[in-house]
């Protein structure tokens, strides 16, 4: 019977190995020779490093023939151009079919990098590009770790995935930079969109011990290796608080979890463990840990889920499902905006940061506008004093954003976008006047988020050139980009749109014009079934605890606050009108809106007591238990629904768009599978969305 290493091998039957290219080096200052293994798979960097048990195996054998040697004086390891390493190769996960190949897998990691940490022989990473999870493990074994000030990202993101660092990363980096430290790169970067380190962050944080610019990299890190191995630098590091620092971080991740997650996901829970025992363990204890959690966690749904919506955001989201040939896509060298408001300033920004071309703004009045143009300015600014842009280009993205009180600037324009009350005689109305003023071709889009777009374009002379452009707040934020046809939209003005939204690095997906689209029908279902139970009596509380268990970013009527309960409430009623029999409009939230309260809760996070007032209804309250079926009960037939109305072209459409859009958890997977595990589409619809398994493409 074979290994399970050997079983492993077979799983990744299709890996792109890794290679490890050794070579000699002589290094500066008479310092000695050093051997210098560089990853490489043999692929530019669209293809970056990672680790399989090939890869494994093959850095392995170039460290062990390193360590036999007598005659050399340092090992170092970097990467191919732009890419050091993003850590283990996922595509053989889902072949794994036993605990104990899961197990193999994770020791086998832990059995080749420790050699980079307990040999006698000075080692070194030098990271020259993007290192994520394994990558990172690999620069935390080895004693000495330089960074270039050119690297995009670092990242350890495991958790976010329904796994855990699980090469070193729990045990070596709270020991090298402090628990606190650690926990932002193990679970808080993670949980806030995946958010990722760069090469200058890394090294302030300690995980690295010098930097060096990106031209000479290499080079410059091979001097700084030699004077460390002639003792002429020192490298000191900050001692690690292994007292009640360690123990305070912990608790506040878990209150951050907890907070976040509600007890959803396993896989942050489990890191956190790891890492609050990191501090008393020996290296092979946690070692171990880290190999048991590792197993568990390959094993678990929650980790499939992960991996198809990681799949979903990777794969389908750069190459969106029946958008037109790209060749058709006219050049977009201007940008017009109708509105000065909060959301158009985003846009605008947007457009001229992405796609740094000219951007107008318009508005009603020179009040309005100069307002408009000036919060776009002083965002530019902020971004110029966080650091993200440069002086000169904060200088050029403010000559690109002007105003103007007429249509006439948009002559010129080739995209025309408005962000206009949302009401389709004002929408009408300043489509028709701007048509009047833009060339034939020029792309008029809105931002809608209910409203159709086939009657919005019915009374231009040029119907075919206007496409539905949706926008998620906040827009430099969520990903997605809701993509509408209407039924006269023509092929050049989709392929322009699709182009557009590349250009932005948006998710663009495809939908057909129907009302609200995908991410808000789905959203006022799921909030109205909750606003459904508070009106029949439940407390308000209860209602919006009741979806916990999904994880989401946040409850319903926190939602509904941030939405703006009159724009729901707008929303609920275009619904409510295309679908009278499973849309409803609760009549407490019609009751928040005409008091003018824009908020649910106060200050202190609590109920506001007027709106308490407000939200008192029947006497017929639900469990919690109750509600969350009521939801799901509601979500899986209207998602049913929509795939036979052709809204998307797939359920892995709803899914990317609930991930980008609304942010609902990796570890969910998505909305579909989600129903798949729980039973509730057999249960509803009499089958799986499913059936043979969540594939992305």
């Amino acid at each position: 019977m074979s290994s399970p290493i050997e079983q492993a091998r077979a799983l990744f039957g299709d890996e792109i190995v890794t290679k490890a290219l050794a070579r000699d080096v002589e290094l500066p200052y008479g310092a000695g020779t050093a051997v210098l293994v560089t990853l490489d798979n043999g692929h530019d960097h669209t293809k970056p490093n990672t680790f399989g048990p090939g890869g494994l195996l093959a850095l392995g054998e170039a460290i062990d023939a390193a360590v036999a040697r007598t005659d050399i004086a340092a090992i170092c390891v970097t990467g191919k151009p732009f890419i050091f390493a993003v850590g283990a190769d996922l595509n053989g996960v889902p072949k794994i079919r036993t605990r104990e190949q899961a197990h193999a897998i994770g020791k086998l990691g832990h059995d080749v990098f420790r050699k980079l940490g307990e040999t006698d022989i000075p080692t070194f990473a030098f990271v020259n590009g993007a290192a994520m999870g394994g990558g990172v493990e690999v620069a935390l074994h080895c004693r000495y770790r330089t960074i270039s000030s050119g690297v995009p990202a670092v990242a350890l993101p495991e958790t976010f995935l329904g796994l855990v660092p699980g090469w070193g990363g729990t045990y070596l980096l709270p020991n090298l930079i402090g628990a606190e430290k650690a926990l932002k790169v193990i679970i808080e970067n993670p949980l806030a969109q995946n958010r990722t380190l760069k090469g200058p962050q890394a090294f302030e944080l300690g995980i690295a011990d010098a930097m060096f610019e990106p031209a000479d990299f290499v080079e410059e890190s091979l001097r700084w290796a030699a004077r460390v191995v002639k003792g002429e630098v020192v490298v000191e590091r900050p001692e690690v608080d292994r007292g009640e620092a360690w123990d305070q971080a912990v608790g506040n991740a878990r209150f951050l979890v907890e907070g976040k997650l509600h007890g959803a996901a396993p896989a942050p829970v489990r890191a956190l463990d790891l890492v609050a025992a990191a501090k008393d363990r020996t290296r092979d204890e946690a070692f171990a840990a880290e190999d048991e959690a590792l197993a568990d966690l390959l094993m678990s749904d929650e980790l499939k889920a992960g991996l198809y919506a990681f799949d979903l955001s990777q794969k389908r989201g750069r190459r969106p499902v029946g958008a037109p040939d790209k060749s058709l896509a006219r050049k977009v060298t201007k940008v017009g905006v109708v509105g000065a408001g909060l959301m158009a300033g985003q846009l605008a920004l947007l457009f001229a940061r992405r796609l740094e071309v000219p951007v107008v703004m318009t508005d009603l009045d020179q009040e309005r506008l100069d307002r408009g143009v000036g919060h776009v300015h002083g965002e530019i600014d902020r971004l110029l004093a966080k650091g993200r842009v440069s002086p000169d280009k904060a200088n050029r993205l403010k000559a690109l954003v002007t105003g103007s009180l007429s249509y006439e600037a948009f002559s010129d324009a080739d995209f025309v976008i408005e962000a206009v009350f949302e009401r389709m005689d004002v929408k009408q109305e300043v489509f028709a006047k701007v048509e009047q003023h833009v060339s034939p071709e020029a792309i008029l889009a809105t931002n809608t988020s209910s409203l159709s777009i086939t009657e919005m374009a019915s009374g231009l002379a040029h119907p075919e050139r206007v496409v539905g452009f949706h926008f998620f707040n906040p827009v430099a934020v969520l990903p997605l980009l809701e993509i509408i046809r209407g039924e006269k939209t023509d092929d050049a003005a989709l392929a322009t749109a699709f182009a557009t939204a590349k250009g932005l690095k948006k998710t663009a997906v495809l939908v057909k014009d129907a009302p609200a689209f995908v991410v808000n029908r789905l959203l006022t279902l799921f909030m109205g079934e909750v606003l459904a139970a508070v009106e029949e009596g439940t407390a308000p509380e209860v209602a919006d605890r009741a979806v916990a268990p999904l994880g989401l970013p946040m409850p319903p009527l926190l939602l509904l606050q941030l939405v703006g309960p009159a724009v729901a409430l707008h929303v609920s009623e275009t619904l409510h009108a295309a679908f009278p029999d499973r849309f409803t409009v609760s009549e407490q939230h019609r009751r928040l809106v005409e008091a003018g309260r824009t908020a649910v809760f106060g200050p202190d996070f609590q109920i506001d007591p007027e709106v308490r007032a407000l939200f008192e209804g029947g006497d017929k309250p639900s469990s919690e238990e109750e509600i969350l079926e009521r939801a799901l009960t509601a979500l899986a037939r209207e998602i049913q629904i929509m795939l036979d109305e052709g809204v998307v072209a797939e359920a892995a459409d709803i899914d990317l768009c609930l991930i980008t859009g609304a942010g609902w958890p990796f570890h969910l997977g998505g909305i579909t599978p989600y129903l798949d595990r729980s039973g509730i589409s057999e249960k509803v619809n009499g089958k799986l969305f499913h059936p043979d398994g969540p594939k992305a493409l």
